[in-house]
């Protein structure tokens, strides 16, 4: 009967995006753990997404800092801290990042594992806030395109590039503060101290002032 075949496809439930983390051997732990239920109930309602926009856009081209994790063909998995200035990790589209890859150690683990596996994980902190968002996708390295490298490049960074990480999204969630320490940014630190200085050096004068001292010499 024409057109049975695409009814079926229609009619058949699309997995959630979630199933990308939440494999079979996962669901069965959840189960006997007494997890399964309320993440059921997740994947029922509005689940996760795949499509990088609006608030968590910014988020992720706000990052100075990330992890990627990679595996080779075996399986063996590789976490690489990657840096920069903010908007060196770039949204090219809702389902695409990308980065610079600078010259550095040149040991080209994860270049090489991506050749046998081409999945990805990106886990982004942003420690002075306590959140965090982890990334599931596939990614591929382009090589000898200068305007993209042109394009991910940060103004004025003082790094040279040599390839650049193209991600499409698959999956994204964002998790819960606990157990995240907060910390500041060093720049901020600094200037949060310098203006506590200038505050103190002002009390002291007043209070040199009131007190009539002299100041030697």
């Amino acid at each position: 009967m024409p057109g049975t075949e695409e009814t079926v496809q229609n009619t058949e439930k699309q997995a959630p995006i979630s199933d990308i983390a939440f494999t079979p051997a996962v669901k069965r732990q959840q189960e006997s753990r007494g997890s399964r239920r309320g993440y059921a109930r997740m994947e029922n309602e509005q689940g996760w997404s795949n499509r990088i926009d609006g608030n968590v856009k910014a988020f992720v081209e706000s990052r100075t800092s990330f992890y990627m994790a990679t595996a080779n063909g075996e399986g063996q998995p590789y976490i690489q801290h990657r840096g920069g200035p903010e908007g060196f990790l770039q949204v090219l589209d809702p389902r695409t990042l990308a980065f610079a890859d600078y010259a550095g150690n040149r040991q080209y683990i994860s270049t090489g594992n991506l050749t046998e596996n081409d999945k990805v994980f990106l886990f982004l902190m942003d420690y002075q806030n306590r959140q965090r968002i982890k990334i599931w996708g596939t990614a591929k390295v382009i090589e000898d395109d200068r305007d993209l490298l042109d394009r991910l490049m940060p103004d004025g960074y003082r790094a040279r590039p040599e390839r650049a990480f193209v991600i499409r999204v698959e999956a994204w969630d964002a998790n819960c503060p606990q157990h995240i320490p907060v910390m500041y940014p060093e720049a901020q630190v600094v200037e949060a101290i310098g203006v506590l200085q200038e505050r103190i050096k002002g009390l002291e004068a007043e209070l040199a002032a009131i007190r009539g001292d002299v100041p030697e010499g």
